[in-house]
């Protein structure tokens, strides 16, 4: 080519880098790299580099007069699923796309070695693809035009080891920029500590307004471990900040709507609703596995699992509710008068340092706060759990972080048993089955479908040894 390529932003170099990732060619990439972005897009699928170099592994089915039109009719969503008319979610393909791997397997393709496309030599190069343009600053979780991260166009595809591999780029991710941001956040309270300093010095008043509204947004926000950086243009995942904009005070405000099926705040937004009783059940189970125990609860909600632990005739009974209307419900509902029951009225923030002053003791804790973000629940386990349970207790909470889409749930899963065994303890997973919520249209009506998942993965936590 002569004469010099153009600027980095142009839609050609993108086209250029898009094909590359498409071919598994990493000397062009790396040449195209050193001006341009692995994070592009093309503007009629949305595929970044990423998405390009895993969709060279998909064959379209063999087309049908009635396939045909159905393939082309649905619409991707997460993991390989299609909407339909019966507004529930199916496979797109009874069995799923063949892929490389299947046609390499069912002896459908000749295995080229030496050649490398189409055989499993293919795959290799996928693989150096990917993990070349993720160490070339690739964003593991934009979406392109059919709603589907690079690691869900692997999931459906069947190609197990590139969607770990995107997993793992998640957990980097995530893990890094919530270290950044504690750093950030101290560096933050340093430099006011010094603009205060020099202020005093001066004769001036601390400037106290700038120092609230950085720590504020520091902390404000839901699930802010589910947000990261995306290219300017990009599709972006949303999230449970990005769908309501809840935050605890507004929720503590807001007006409440009980039902026998949900507890819906005034958004319509879910706090609870019924069908997780199977999961509150086998978590009571697991952490209250005996009875006579000492059980603390926090955030009653619609007392699904306060109603398990009772089953239990635990000795005490402990229960931290925040909102105003759920403490008016539990009163009707004669909580207050169930013996050794005692419910404190108030933040877990303000009610959890008197509990750990006064010495007291728990076999069993349940965490699940709604309107929270998860430095919250961070610090919870990170500062209070080594002194509110007792040896050989056990602790959990409502793992429901990233449950929209299964990579996020995968990714935010291994964060957190990271950051649970840097704590100090030690957590086993167990996996609950969890019905179709979109076949029996538990969603009608409700702004925020918090869970789209098959399945569940339940915590058990205890300390490390």
């Amino acid at each position: 080519m002569n004469g010099s390529l153009p600027g980095p932003d142009s839609e050609l170099e993108a086209q250029l880098i898009l094909l590359a990732a498409s071919n598994h060619n990493l000397e062009a990439l790396r040449s195209l790299l050193r001006t341009g972005s692995a994070n592009v897009q093309d503007l009629d699928t949305g595929y970044t580099p990423l998405h390009s170099a895993i969709a060279t592994c998909e064959v379209p089915p063999p087309l049908s007069p009635a396939g045909s039109s159905r393939a082309l009719e649905n619409t991707l969503q997460p993991n390989g699923y299609a909407a339909n008319g019966d507004d529930h979610m199916e496979r797109v393909y009874e069995n799923g796309p063949e892929t490389t791997a299947d046609r390499a397997s069912n002896g459908n393709m000749a295995i080229d070695a030496e050649k490398g496309y189409g055989s499993l030599s293919e795959l290799e190069a996928v693989e150096k693809t990917v993990r070349f343009l993720l160490q070339n600053g690739a964003i593991w979780n934009d979406l392109d035009k059919n709603n589907e991260t690079p690691g869900c166009l692997a999931k459906r595809l069947g190609l197990n080891h590139l969607y770990e591999i995107m997993v793992d780029a998640g957990v980097r991710a995530e893990m890094l920029l919530s270290r950044l941001d504690g750093y950030e956040l101290l560096q933050d309270v340093d430099d006011e500590n010094d603009e205060e300093q020099q202020e005093q010095e001066e004769g001036l008043e601390p400037n106290v307004q700038s120092t609230e509204s950085n720590l504020s947004a520091n902390s404000a926000g839901l699930n802010q471990i589910t947000e990261i950086e995306h290219n300017e243009g990009a599709q972006e995942i949303p999230t449970e900040a990005t769908l309501t904009d809840v935050n605890t005070e507004d929720y503590l405000r807001s007006d409440l709507t009980f039902t026998s099926e949900s507890l819906l705040d005034e958004e319509k937004n879910g706090v609870m609703m019924a069908w997780e009783t199977g999961i509150m059940r086998r978590t009571a189970e697991l952490l209250a596995p005996d009875r006579g125990l000492r059980v603390l609860n926090i955030g009653h909600g619609m007392g699904i699992i306060d109603g398990f632990f009772q089953e239990k005739l635990p000795s005490t009974h402990h229960i931290i509710e925040a909102h105003p209307a759920v403490l008016e419900h539990m009163k009707k509902e004669k909580w207050v008068e169930k013996v050794g029951v005692t419910v404190h009225e108030g933040k877990w923030q303000d009610v959890v340092p008197q509990l750990i002053e006064e010495g007291t003791l728990f076999d069993a804790i349940y965490f699940d706060t709604f309107a929270e973000d998860y430095k919250n629940f961070h610090k919870f386990f990170e500062d209070n759990v080594v002194s509110l349970l007792d040896d050989g207790g056990r602790w959990g909470f409502f793992n429901g972080l990233g449950a929209d889409r299964q990579i996020c749930y995968d990714v935010y899963t291994k964060v957190v048993e990271i950051d649970l065994l840097e704590a100090g303890y030690d957590v086993e997973w167990e996996t609950i089955a969890v019905p179709d919520l979109d076949r029996t249209r538990q969603w009608e009506g409700i702004k925020r479908p918090y869970w789209r998942l098959p399945m569940y993965r339940l915590p058990v936590c205890t300390f490390i040894g």
